[in-house]
């Protein structure tokens, strides 16, 4: 376990449903998964729609739809600035005061840069400057001094200004380049001073992968590598699967980290389908690819354990790949090529029927005549043409909420705002 303690902070969290609030459940994910302690703090929410361990603090006067809150940005729109505004903005600092102490950092998404809670906005100010807040990071995502819709509710003045003034002990992080611009001219600041932090997704979820195939994508490393090959055949010699070995060799030597993964077991009852399997296992080592070539018989949760996955963890493992490599002697049809064409998975086969009757010239067919190399240099050719392939691979490489946590979040725990007041 991590020993820093986490905080982010906002108007709202889920179940309330809005970008900001499925950011920062993503945020959390991220943090717990990494061994941290992390709690949302926030005006609204619901533990239970937060992820599991997760920690939440409800302060009602945190949300911008309170009804003290309401009532004193309808002033402040206008731009007026009520007798009891400062009431609030005390009453806000004390609330808070206590919370944030516990925390060796807070994220605070986008109260520095829009309007919605001004008297939250200039509490937090105020426990920046007495030194509460130790590692501050303002994560903005929307500017209200810059924006076509919300400008006219800010004014000049305090507490207005707020928005627009970049405090030396805080790090900000901007959500695009675009808004790393617009958010260092608003500030007059350098643009690197600005830092950037993309959304990501979670891939899981978008592809609606199965536990089982969850487990197996990550413990594979499917989501880090640069070209998943997928085998959805058993282990038998008519399968050439010495030759797709050879090729995972070739990718290798070209620079490129590949993974090919074979769905299907050997017969453990055939002793040539288990020759042939030990066969396969040593000429792994011999060609180098240990890591790159799995077969999933033997890579389940129990160690030295046959394990055996259903159709539907092999669609979970087509979602994931980049390729449906067929490279078999001979084949009856090749099923493998019909299941891969609805899954929208590139076909590189040689000439079985299902390859040369149905997909024609949708699949890239090699001869049996072909070395290794060259069939490597095909894959690669094929999908550097496709734009499709070229940004799935994209994101699946470093726009994942883990891949986004590792490059922009967690290295701001060593740097943090460095609050010295």
């Amino acid at each position: 376990m991590q020993d820093q303690t986490v905080a982010i902070l906002h108007y709202s969290a889920p179940p309330i449903v809005g970008g900001v609030e499925a950011v920062i459940k993503a945020h959390q994910n991220e943090f717990i998964r990494a061994g941290y302690s992390c709690a949302v703090i926030a005006g609204r929410g619901d533990m239970a729609d937060l992820p599991f361990n997760a920690k939440f603090i409800e302060i009602p006067e945190i949300d911008s739809q309170h009804p003290e809150i309401v009532a004193v940005s309808r002033e402040l729109d206008a731009g007026r600035v009520p007798d009891y505004y400062p009431t609030l903005e005390t009453q806000l600092t004390n609330l808070l005061e206590p919370v944030l102490r516990e925390f060796d950092y807070l994220f605070i998404h986008n109260v520095f840069t829009k309007h919605f809670n001004l008297p939250l906005t200039g509490a937090l100010h105020r426990l920046f400057d007495e030194g509460v807040v130790r590692n501050g990071i303002a994560w903005c995502h929307d500017f209200t001094w810059t924006s076509p819709s919300s400008r006219s509710k800010v004014h000049p003045g305090y507490p207005w200004d707020l928005l627009r003034t970049k405090r030396d002990d805080c790090v900000y992080v901007a959500v695009s380049k675009e808004r790393q611009q617009t958010l260092a001219e608003l500030f007059e600041c350098p643009i690197d001073e600005i830092k950037l932090g993309y959304n990501g997704v979670d891939p899981y979820q978008v592809l609606g992968l199965s536990g089982q195939g969850k487990m197996l994508v990550s413990k594979l490393g499917l989501m880090k590598s640069d070209l998943n090959i997928i085998m959805p055949v058993r282990v038998t010699q008519a399968k050439n699967i010495e030759f797709a070995l050879k090729v995972v060799a070739e990718l290798k030597v070209m620079g490129i980290n590949p993974k090919l993964v074979l769905t299907g077991p050997p017969d453990p009852h055939d002793a040539k389908s288990m020759n042939y399997y030990q066969s396969l296992k040593d000429l792994r080592v011999e060609l180098g690819v240990l890591e790159e070539m799995n077969f999933v018989y033997d890579v389940g949760p129990e160690v030295d354990q046959p394990y055996f996955i259903d159709e539907q963890v092999v669609g979970d493992l087509y979602r994931v790949s980049d390729v449906m490599f067929m490279p078999s002697h001979r084949e009856g049809f090749g099923m493998p090529v019909l299941e891969a064409g609805l899954v929208g998975v590139p076909v590189v086969s040689r000439g079985v029927p299902a390859a040369q009757e149905i997909a024609k010239k949708e699949a890239t067919i090699f001869h049996a005549d072909d070395e290794a190399d060259e069939v490597a240099a095909c894959i690669v050719e094929m999908l550097e043409r496709s734009a499709t392939a070229r940004l799935r691979r994209r994101v699946r490489k470093q726009y994942t909420w883990e891949a986004i946590f590792q490059d922009a979040i967690q290295p701001l725990l060593q740097t943090g705002g460095q609050n010295k007041r």
